[in-house]
């Protein structure tokens, strides 16, 4: 098992290195120049001071260089100063780090309160009532978008029927119950999407594990049939299904960006979405380091849950 970690720890370290690579790329990639950003438009026709300005940030240096110095920041943990704020990117980062987690770990919980039970019962009642509706429901979480499912959310239950906060966040540290509230809608959005993903996996994934010949033989046995669902067939039915969930972190992280500018949450996503509207390029390679650097421990993470779920497994 620590081989295999250390492996893994090993492999991470030339994705990183390609990441950093694409991050560093979008400062070239998106329209606009950060020196004519931080200027202003009163300043535009001023020649000298905007020369001085790219000559300060380093932007009259060859590519490779530029890259170079920006990779030794980092190392040290220096992601830059934003054009906007003119505050550090690791302190902004730092500051909508907490509502970014948390929306995702309520929609994760969310997407596995929901595809759990739905996917079962659908796979151990297949052509029944209750899996038709699963279906149907899987289907449609699949298809709507999920911007348009927020605002739905925000058209019923705050303007309609008034019982939800539209928006906003407050820390759970602050006022839980408040906290919880606010964060209701948005993390249903995001766990609609990947619950309907996830019902499928897992009822695809039951429906041939229910056939094996070791749950047959569970079933001859006499054990109860919750039983043989439960041990049986949905412990060896997890192994794909934690493969889809691992993957579906990417997608998380996407729709993370559309739920906190709908939500108005001050997280990772509006700041991106904030910064890219400002051009401010440092803070926008801030969080595309922070989001893949995610995506690479949530994959790392699932691979490690295997083992636990399936003891056959081993790593060498």
């Amino acid at each position: 098992m620590w081989s295999f970690i250390v492996r893994r720890l090993l492999l991470m370290i030339p994705v990183l290195f390609l990441v950093s690579m694409v991050s560093f790329g979008l400062i070239f990639v998106l329209p606009g120049d950060p020196a004519l950003a931080m200027l202003g438009p009163d300043q535009l026709e001023n020649k000298k001071l905007y020369l001085a300005l790219r000559a300060q940030l380093g932007l009259d240096r060859p590519l490779p260089v530029q890259y170079l110095d920006w990779l030794v920041q980092l190392l040290h943990g220096n992601l830059g100063t934003s054009i906007r704020t003119n505050f550090p990117v690791t302190a902004l980062l730092s500051q909508s780090l907490a509502p970014t987690v948390q929306l995702a770990l309520m929609a994760m919980i969310i997407a596995l309160a929901i595809s759990l039970p739905v996917g079962i019962i659908s796979a151990i009642r297949p052509g029944s009532l209750a899996d038709v509706f699963g279906t149907i429901g899987a289907l449609a979480g699949v298809a709507l978008p999920d911007f348009w499912l927020g605002i739905m959310l925000i058209y019923v239950f705050s303007l309609t029927l008034r019982i939800l906060p539209p928006d906003g966040y407050v820390s759970p540290a602050k006022n839980l119950g408040q906290s919880l509230e606010l964060m209701i809608m948005p993390s249903f959005t995001l766990g609609a999407v990947l619950a309907a993903v996830i019902t499928r996996q897992i009822r695809s994934a039951m429906l041939e594990t229910l056939q094996q010949d070791y749950v047959l033989t569970a079933r001859a046995k006499g054990l109860r049939e919750q039983l043989v669902v439960i041990r049986h067939a949905l412990r060896n039915a997890m192994i794909p299904v934690l493969t889809v969930i691992g993957l579906q972190i990417g997608q998380l992280m996407g729709g993370v960006v559309i739920a906190e500018t709908i939500f108005a949450i001050p997280g990772m996503g509006r700041l991106a979405v904030d910064s890219i509207f400002f051009r401010d390029f440092p803070v926008v390679q801030g969080v595309v380091l922070v989001m893949a650097v995610a995506v690479l421990v949530a994959n790392f993470i699932t691979d490690l849950l295997y083992a636990f779920v399936d003891p056959r497994i081993r790593y060498g």
